[in-house]
């Protein structure tokens, strides 16, 4: 049996462009002597599409679409992900299905059982889990299927209460299918691999695993579909960060014609959620992921260009570097807005960047400006000494510039706010907070140099001397971040400990930080709720992000 693999990027709710693609790859697989072809989970309407899912509309037309994908499957079997409605009275109106398609008909629908209702996901909220377990016979083999969630829950600590391809083994399947939309994160490559192995393990039964591939806002897919036998060796391994359709040939006995690329037992005993932080991990996997997140956002929407506040420093050097890989440097403008306080070599940086790049940039000096703002505050300000307020003054002129020219020339002004300033309140709401897309909302501080080295890996894009200076908002005279916040390499491994993997104070003080700094970290994050919550959609490429994936009260005592 030759089926086939489709790694395809869909656009939420773009019906017609999601239901054509679908059937390019069909006739393509129909073409090759395809016998099966197996999409991704939700691909008719796009993963996730949260509330649309409450929009009679929006089921109707994905219902719409599985009838125009049957009419293509005539000769050829189809799987392929969508919403279903539940036609009994009890439970969510709905289930997340596989649709099974063929000789133009809907044969069979399999609903999902594991509903994940935590980080990212909320399915629970929108779908009735599935309530009997039924394999599908497809000329004359009992295929396994199941979707996404179904087969991650293999651990000793199981999440739910019953795993579905225990039932469905029952029935003696040939062989595991999962339909799977799985967001990245840059150690869920080795995640997936570990899951799948497990199952193998398990079940004792080879696996097609397909992913989709893209993103949506905030949340990247990097494909990385598979194929294992039922010994745990990998024989088809698709893509990264690309669209991709492939096939593998099912022979009689239950394996795979094609040969082996490798087996599972390479695999890292430490995958997910690394215990301690290494800003260098999977560093080159979170610049394509990043790359591909500016670049499906300005697609996806219709936009073109973009904007960077390019100051000279790290941050807006490696924002600028990746929008030019994303989009092209003709397409993303700098904008250098220096003040009184900026060096001399803030500018010539941030020009050496834009001359390396091949961006277009101009200059606009904001000290006659903020002397404007100065002037018609004192009255009120009258003598008080020069403090916070007038260094966010500086910064809000910035933001105000920055979006003056979003405005009056259709840019998408790039947010350069990273995960270390983000978590401390170290930024300012209505200044360098604004923007319409957080690039590197997710990367603490010592993940950003890394990633400026990874982007010089080859040739010196961005000046060494950004790289090498002390950082600083040089929003008064000789400013550092260190006058304001720890070392960056102990606060970024505390936000680690704190963020990722929800440690406390004295959890975290035992791993051998002094309790003052650990205290003082953990208040400066919890009392910045606030702002995070007003923060743009942030591109999420760790386990736990800031923004729909971390769900944390406002006006709470916990840890403040």
């Amino acid at each position: 049996m030759k089926i086939y693999i489709a790694q395809q990027n869909y656009h939420i709710g773009n019906f017609e462009a999601n239901t054509q693609k679908i059937i390019d790859a069909i006739k393509a697989a129909k073409a090759k002597g395809g016998d099966l072809i197996v999409f991704s989970e939700l691909a008719v309407c796009g993963y996730p599409p949260r509330d649309f899912l409450e929009f009679t509309d929006f089921i109707e037309r994905c219902n719409q679409s599985i009838r125009l994908i049957a009419a293509e499957a005539d000769t050829i079997g189809v799987l392929v992900g969508a919403p279903s409605v539940n036609e009994r009275v009890e439970g969510k109106d709905l289930f997340n299905s596989a649709y099974f398609l063929y000789e133009k008909e809907i044969k069979q629908i399999v609903h999902k059982t594991l509903l994940p209702n935590y980080d990212v996901f909320d399915e629970y909220r929108y779908f009735e889990p599935a309530f009997d377990w039924n394999i599908v016979e497809f000329k004359g083999r009992k295929l396994a299927v199941t979707i996404c969630e179904d087969i991650w829950d293999v651990e000793e600590n199981a999440m739910y209460r019953l795993q579905p391809m225990d039932m469905l083994m029952q029935q003696q399947p040939e062989i595991m299918i999962n339909l799977s939309a799985s967001p990245f994160d840059y150690t869920h490559a080795e995640d997936r691999l570990a899951i799948i192995n497990k199952n193998v393990q398990r079940y004792k039964l080879p696996i097609i695993y397909c992913n989709t591939v893209g993103s949506q806002t905030e949340i990247v897919f990097d494909g990385g579909s598979l194929v294992a036998d039922s010994k745990g060796n990998v024989v088809k391994e698709m893509a990264s960060f690309k669209e991709e359709l492939s096939y593998v040939t099912l022979n009689g006995s239950g394996g795979f014609e094609e040969s082996v690329i490798r087996d599972f037992s390479a695999l890292p005993a430490e995958t997910l959620n690394p215990s301690t932080f290494q800003p260098e991990l999977n560093i080159g996997r979170i610049y394509d992921a990043l790359v591909m997140g500016i670049r499906e956002y300005f697609e996806k929407m219709g936009f073109k260009r973009a904007i960077v506040a390019s100051s000279g420093g790290i941050d807006s050097a490696v924002t600028l570097a990746l929008a030019c890989a994303a989009l092209g440097a003709e397409n993303v403008h700098a904008l250098l807005l220096p003040s009184q306080y900026s060096t001399g070599h803030s500018v010539s940086d941030a020009e050496a960047l834009s001359r390396n790049l091949n961006n277009p940039y101009d200059i606009v000096p904001i000290k006659d400006i903020f002397g404007q703002v100065e002037g018609a505050l004192k009255p009120i300000f009258k003598d008080l000494p020069f403090n916070i307020a007038e260094e966010n003054i500086q910064s809000r002129i910035r933001g105000l510039l920055a979006m003056a020219l979003s405005n009056k020339f259709g840019y998408i002004l790039l947010n350069t706010s990273n995960k270390s300033e983000l978590a401390t309140g170290y930024g300012t709401l209505y200044g360098d907070m604004a923007g319409g897309l957080g690039v590197l909302g997710d990367l603490y501080k010592m993940q950003v140099y890394a990633l400026a080295r990874y982007i010089n890996k080859d040739k010196e894009i961005i000046p060494v001397n950004i790289i090498d200076k002390a950082p600083s908002a040089e929003l008064r005279p000789d400013q550092k971040d260190s006058d304001s916040l720890p070392p960056y390499e102990d606060l970024d491994a505390v936000l680690y400990q704190y963020i990722e993997h929800r440690q406390s104070t004295p959890a975290i003080v035992k791993m051998g930080f002094e309790e003052a700094m650990v205290s003082r970290i953990l208040r400066m994050v919890n009392m910045n709720e606030y702002k995070r919550n007003q923060f743009c959609p942030i591109i999420r490429i760790s386990p736990k992000a800031f923004g729909v994936g971390r769900r944390i009260p406002i006006v709470a005592k916990y840890l403040g």
